[in-house]
């Protein structure tokens, strides 16, 4: 987003992303915090699977970026982060996240490193 840049927001409640192949693109971010990330896990898996049928035939989808934002106290709090890791690996630049730990007391592994802000 960028200044000025209009958004909806959804907390909570039933909710899904469900894009028809006449829709236009739309930017995702997901915000989610703990055991949160369980609803947004699967739509970040839809979009995956989305874009991973993108380039093949058929009428699919238009599909912009996805940006997750994730907090957890501590990284082995992070639900599904090396799945994370794997989609962003996949789709880059499509897929993006941005973990952040609040009471990490130990050193952060390499692989999460670039990826992990906080404490």
């Amino acid at each position: 987003c960028t200044l000025d840049s209009e958004v909806a927001l959804r907390v909570g409640g039933d909710f899904f992303f469900d894009p028809q192949p006449g829709d236009s693109p739309v930017n995702l971010v997901l915000i989610a915090g703990g055991v949160g990330i369980n609803p947004l896990f699967s739509i970040l898996l839809h979009i995956a699977d989305l874009h991973g049928y993108q380039e093949g035939k058929g009428n699919r989808p238009k599909l912009g970026t996805v940006k997750l934002y994730y907090s957890a106290k501590t990284t082995s709090e992070l639900l599904f982060k090396k799945n994370i890791l794997g989609l962003m690996k996949a789709f880059p630049g499509r897929i993006t996240c941005c973990f952040h730990v609040t009471q990490q007391r130990s050193q952060i592994c390499e692989e999460l490193q670039p990826h992990v802000t906080g404490k």
